[in-house]
């Protein structure tokens, strides 16, 4: 439950995948990008690419949904988001936490953005340095706990466009990308079904 890479300074208003691109797209930022067949689990706010893995839209997904149905897991693609949610929760966990330590994270518009920027930070740092020395701290005994986790905030579907290279150009790249992502999301999905009857 540690915070691998931190961004601050974007408004709140802003999406999340548009965060994510242009870490992406900049050379400078530092993002660690997953190594060759891996990839980051990310919520359906995000396009299927390569290196992030989304979910299947329209399709059942949150865990609380999948437990509370009478007739278990329908198909594959209900399978595969059921056991996608069960590894993202970690994260929303991981933010539970965080917020449950720092409360200053709620209030901060009494600050200036330069300085809610720093405090962002400064507790995520704390975070990562309570989680490595502190391994019997209470919080995260209490949300490491499968199941509990924090409300989380709706997302949205939108991804903010590159802005890089020419429009056809990204148009085509991109669409290929998310046609070998899809693919890979697909052998992963049927392969993890066949596995689980």
């Amino acid at each position: 439950m540690l915070f691998t890479y931190v961004v601050t300074g974007w408004e709140g208003a802003v999406h999340d995948s548009r965060v994510l691109t242009t870490q992406l797209e900049d050379p400078t930022s530092g993002f660690p990008h997953p190594p060759p067949g891996k990839y980051y689990l990310v919520d359906s706010g995000y396009s299927n690419k390569p290196g992030f893995l989304a979910p299947f839209r329209n399709v059942l997904y949150h865990l609380r949904d999948a437990r509370r149905r009478a007739g278990g897991i329908n198909g594959p693609t209900e399978l595969f988001n059921y056991r996608h949610a069960s590894l993202r929760n970690c994260i929303e966990r991981c933010f539970g936490v965080l917020k449950a330590r720092f409360p200053i994270l709620r209030y901060m518009t009494n600050f200036s953005l330069i300085r809610q920027r720093e405090i962002a930070m400064c507790c995520c740092v704390l975070h990562n340095f309570i989680r490595l020395h502190n391994r019997g701290d209470p919080l995260f005994d209490r949300y490491g706990v499968d199941g509990v986790m924090p409300p989380s905030d709706s997302d949205s579907d939108d991804d903010a466009p590159s802005s890089s290279g020419t429009a056809r150009d990204q148009g085509a790249s991109s669409r290929n990308d998310n046609n070998l992502a899809n693919d890979m999301r697909d052998r992963i999905m049927f392969e993890m079904y066949l596995n689980y009857n």
